[in-house]
């Protein structure tokens, strides 16, 4: 199992990049907001990757974070949604816009990835509601790939990847993370938890985690 490639850009495809490591090409494909995100060619770049096996291919999948890798996995393992389907989920909503979805039960959002019909993204977010606070809490540890070692990789050291795209702002996966399990010990369900902690995070995206948490608390006070 491949799963991290570190090395230098050699191209950079429509649905894929060519990266170099040792004079070795691995292709490995990404969602377009991913391959917005990469630097140039000729520059470092680092990528956790999923190995995806078959009779008669073998493919890899890229993801700049352990959580959007994650995310990629479980969307696989819904019906009806491949690859293919995967990345065009996680590159309309990106990971952080993914949590968000599934724990609201905000199907219509999972809906607005191309190719993705009203069924399949109901049923993404009926199987899926139940694992987003375990994917949300991997914040801590589900941090970018680095090319921190590329040296040993190729033969100068380069500067880390500048993203050409700017994600939009948001309250980091840490403090998420960290705002979630607080809920939690609180006695809230996780289902429950997940849910408010991602509408907090859409609607105070300056916020840390005890502004989170603050707001998370506000949304779960008993209405009347």
């Amino acid at each position: 199992m491949i799963g991290k490639i570190s090395g230098r850009i050699d191209y950079l495809g429509d649905d894929h990049v060519l990266i170099d490591v040792r004079g070795v090409g691995y292709v490995v494909h990404c969602s377009d907001r991913v391959l917005l995100s990469l630097p140039g060619v000729g520059e470092a770049v680092a990528l956790y990757t999923d190995l995806l096996v078959r009779q008669d291919i073998l493919q890899l999948f890229g993801f700049p974070t352990l959580i959007e890798k994650e995310w990629h996995r479980l969307l696989m393992s819904v019906q009806g949604v491949g690859a293919k389907a995967s990345l065009a989920i996680l590159g309309a909503l990106g990971p952080d816009g993914v949590s968000r979805a599934i724990s609201m039960g905000d199907w219509n959002s999972v809906k607005a990835a191309k190719g993705i019909g009203p069924k399949t993204a109901q049923r993404v977010v009926n199987e899926l509601k139940d694992k987003a606070p375990a994917v949300m809490a991997m914040g801590g540890r589900g941090g970018a790939a680095s090319p921190a070692m590329l040296d040993e990789v190729i033969e100068t050291p380069v500067a880390a990847p500048v993203a050409r795209a700017a994600p939009a702002p948001a309250p980091s996966a840490a403090a998420q993370a960290e705002a979630l399990s607080a809920l939690s010990n609180l006695g809230y369900a996780p289902g429950e938890a997940a849910s408010a902690v991602a509408t907090a995070a859409a609607e105070t995206p300056e916020a840390d985690t005890s502004g989170l948490i603050r707001a998370a608390l506000k949304l779960l006070a008993p209405k009347g």
